[in-house]
């Protein structure tokens, strides 16, 4: 699992392998992941937009910016958390992602909770540290 934690907003991320979707001799590798948002400050907050930054291990670079996530904005209220499931196929079997949230209060101030950095890891894949 990932953890980032921001203004007491914590994301948590747990990738997994998609075997059945993916393809290797295709070139088409799939993994999900789950992501939960914990709300641990004294303050409403909502969802209002994302953005992922996702690398394969060649380099190459995708980046996605919308509205919410999984078609929804949520509200967290103090103490509240919110669970969603997504996906993201990639032409070579690793890659990382990262990314971050923007959130809005009521009173309509705007902040950036961070997405922690995550592997995307091929099961039986071998890395080589130089």
């Amino acid at each position: 699992m990932y953890r980032a934690l921001t203004r007491d907003i914590e994301v948590t991320v747990e990738p997994y392998y998609l075997e059945e979707q993916s393809d290797p001799e295709d070139g088409r590798y799939v993994w999900g992941y789950r992501i939960q948002i914990a709300n641990h400050s004294s303050r409403t907050v909502r969802l209002m937009t994302r953005y992922w930054h996702i690398t394969d291990e060649n380099g190459q670079v995708d980046e996605v910016n919308g509205p919410g996530v999984i078609g929804e904005q949520p509200v967290l209220n103090p103490g509240e958390s919110f669970e969603y499931s997504s996906g993201c196929p990639l032409d070579t079997p690793s890659g990382m992602m990262f990314g971050h949230y923007s959130m809005v209060t009521p009173d309509g101030e705007t902040f950036t909770v961070d997405i922690p950095a995550f592997s995307l890891d091929a099961p039986g894949l071998t890395r080589t540290l130089n």
